[in-house]
């Protein structure tokens, strides 16, 4: 059994409404950051796992948000810091990098929860 694949997240499995995937998307894309933030996670095995080609090409064509197009570009490019740039400042842009994906992901959520229906009891 390849473990490699097993731990691979497909968007294109979840199924829902377009405003469904988008929040699955964005809860998603919340744990993968923490967990690179963590270092639970590498920023290579991040890739692998959720940041792939297939995820990238979905996002695009079924999603079509500018935000998740823009945090699934930040996170393919998470480990080219590592090889880019010298420790300590791969280290700072791969913070502010995991930020903007996170500021991105909650306004993807927040938008959510304006265009639906408050599930809140009266006071």
């Amino acid at each position: 059994m390849n473990r490699g694949r097993t731990n691979r997240i497909c968007l294109a499995d979840h199924r829902g409404t377009r405003a469904q995937q988008l929040e699955f998307f964005a809860i998603v894309n919340l744990g993968i950051a923490q967990s690179l933030a963590s270092g639970a996670l590498t920023p290579t095995e991040a890739v692998q796992r959720f940041y792939h080609a297939a995820n990238c090409l979905y996002a695009r064509r079924a999603l079509r948000s500018k935000e998740v197009n823009e945090a699934m570009s930040r996170g393919v490019q998470l480990p080219d810091l590592f090889e880019a740039l010298g420790a300590e400042e791969a280290r700072r842009e791969f913070y502010r990098e995991l930020e903007a994906i996170r500021v991105l992901c909650l306004k993807l959520l927040a938008r959510r929860s304006l265009n639906r229906p408050s599930h809140r009891a009266a006071a």
